[in-house]
């Protein structure tokens, strides 16, 4: 073919007809890069300005020979034919998420596209740019023109909600080349090569078939689906602000995608395993990634609303986390990177067919294919209880470790109380018969005991036994005329009486009280 005998590799891969698909390749990539890079080029000559509806539905082309004209550079790539849709639109998004023309154009054009393996079903084609930021995917005639009919729609939850979980488009283009239309879409990279991803995963929250492959597994990074997670995986746990932020930009982006009568799209989940042995790094790309950022809302954890932190400080947060939102699972340490991907399936025709038939063969409520507001609810229910899990705080058990605190606490001190109350008991009749034994007093001195080595003991072992301190012996003369001094509180009140025989002088005190509070 042609194309193979002008793909510029000195000729190692004009032989085998096995290999003719690889030159293939290499031109549409070339072919990508010459193409951004003239009509980005071209369309900083235009005035600023807001954009218009019919801005949504124009389609520019131009043709690039491989001898090059007046208005293209020359190239050893096959001529080709190379088509912007909305160049305008797509202009305001790239600006909405602080992407420059220069960096934008030096991310894709710079250095050689990187080739990347397809992760689902479909024939797509990925490549990365070297700079970790932007990846390019090939999608069918259908996906594209509904992308055109989405945009305008697009554009109002933009400028509404930037923080979103919903691919980022940065532009939509076609490589017509030897009679193939090849159309492609720039998006945001949602999994950085700068961290190995130790597991991947691809989520619908349906069952049917939701199995990897024998030829999947076998790779070296591949990428699993629901039945698999629920297999590997029990959850994981997020701290409670983050996991609602979480859930809440998932239920929006979800609402929105009903909106537009979409479904069948997926969240694709990277989870890298914090370890402080093992840091697995990427190679290529790390230190500009690291060194700044280009593009704004990009991250996982800037991309939910909320900007929630991590419940605990993790080592080089702001270079080695790569924007991952902080996780748990069991005793590991993670970081989780996700998006949804694969929008552009609207409920079509052919997928209400396709829904019917599979109900027939299995329960038509597992299956992928479904209405889209039944499958937003399956979606979400799946994500906020299977897969994303809220660390619940530790109230319970704090208060299950207080209740059992409190009961030998309360059984000690019934112990104690009752103690001493027998204690008590026991030094009052005992200090009652020293009483009756002997006799108390003077008619002078009426409020002071007589000392006696008895009733001292008595008096002081009443004093020791008391589970309160002993406020005072009141000698007070004046409250005679009131009568008995009727002082009792709450604790043991021992009263002792005069037994002596009153005078005949009306201010002598008939008996005279002792009492000893408690």
């Amino acid at each position: 073919m042609s194309v193979s005998n002008e793909n510029g590799d000195g000729g190692t891969r004009k032989s085998g007809n096995k290999d003719q698909k690889k030159p293939t390749a290499d031109a549409v990539k070339g072919a990508i890069q010459l193409g951004i890079g003239y009509t980005v080029g071209n369309l900083t000559s235009k005035p600023d300005r807001d954009v218009l509806m019919q801005d949504f539905y124009v389609v520019e082309s131009v043709f690039l020979p491989s001898e090059g004209s007046n208005l293209t550079p020359a190239h050893r790539y096959p001529d080709f034919r190379f088509k912007t849709y909305a160049p305008l639109a797509f202009r305001y998004f790239r600006e909405l998420f602080g992407i420059k023309p220069d960096d934008y154009l030096y991310s894709i054009c710079k250095e050689p596209l990187i080739e990347l393996s397809n992760p689902g079903a479909s024939s797509s084609w990925f490549y990365l740019t070297s700079d970790d930021e932007f990846i390019i995917k090939t999608v069918q005639h259908k996906e594209a023109e509904f992308l055109q009919k989405l945009l305008p729609g697009y554009y109002m939850n933009l400028n509404q909600n930037p923080r979103t979980l919903l691919p980022k488009f940065y532009g939509l283009y076609c490589v017509q080349c030897g009679g193939v239309n090849i159309r492609l879409v720039v998006m945001n990279n949602i999994l950085p090569r700068a961290l190995k991803m130790h597991y991947k995963y691809d989520l619908k929250g349906s069952t049917y078939k939701r199995r990897a492959s024998r030829k999947e597994r076998a790779k070296s990074s591949p990428t699993f689906k629901d039945l698999d997670f629920q297999e590997m995986h029990e959850g994981l746990y997020f701290d409670a602000d983050t996991y609602n932020a979480l859930m809440k930009t998932l239920q929006r982006d979800c609402r929105v995608l009903e909106s537009f009568k979409i479904m069948d799209y997926s969240l694709l989940l990277g989870i890298h395993v914090l370890d402080a042995k093992m840091r697995d790094r990427g190679g290529r790309g790390d230190s500009r990634r690291q060194g700044g950022q280009k593009v704004l809302y990009s991250t996982a954890l800037e991309s939910i609303q909320g900007g929630s932190k991590a419940t605990e400080p993790l080592a080089d947060s702001d270079d080695y986390t790569m924007g991952g939102i902080p996780a748990k699972h069991k005793d590991e340490k993670l970081l989780i990177f996700l998006g949804i991907i694969d929008i552009l399936q609207s409920y079509r025709f052919i997928k209400k067919v396709e829904h019917s038939w599979k109900a027939l063969v299995h329960d038509g409520d597992t299956v992928s294919v479904h209405r889209p507001n039944f499958y937003a609810d399956r979606f979400l229910n799946f994500m906020g209880t299977v897969v994303f899990k809220k660390i619940n705080p530790l109230r319970g058990a704090s208060s299950r470790r207080k209740r059992s605190s409190i009961q030998p606490i309360r059984s000690s001190s019934q112990e104690v109380l009752s103690t001493t109350k027998e204690e008590k008991e026991e030094r009052k009749a005992q200090s009652m018969e020293n009483l009756d034994d002997k006799e108390l007093g003077s008619p002078q001195q009426p409020d002071v005991v007589p000392t006696s080595t008895t009733l001292n003991s008595a008096v002081s072992a009443a004093t020791i036994s008391s589970a309160s301190s002993l406020d005072t012996v009141k000698e007070d003369p004046e409250e005679r005329p009131n009568g008995r001094g009727d002082h009792r509180t709450s604790s043991s009140t021992l009263a002792l009486d005069d037994c002596a025989p009153p005078s005949a002088s009306s201010q002598s005190t008939p008996e005279s009280v002792l009492d000893v509070y408690l």
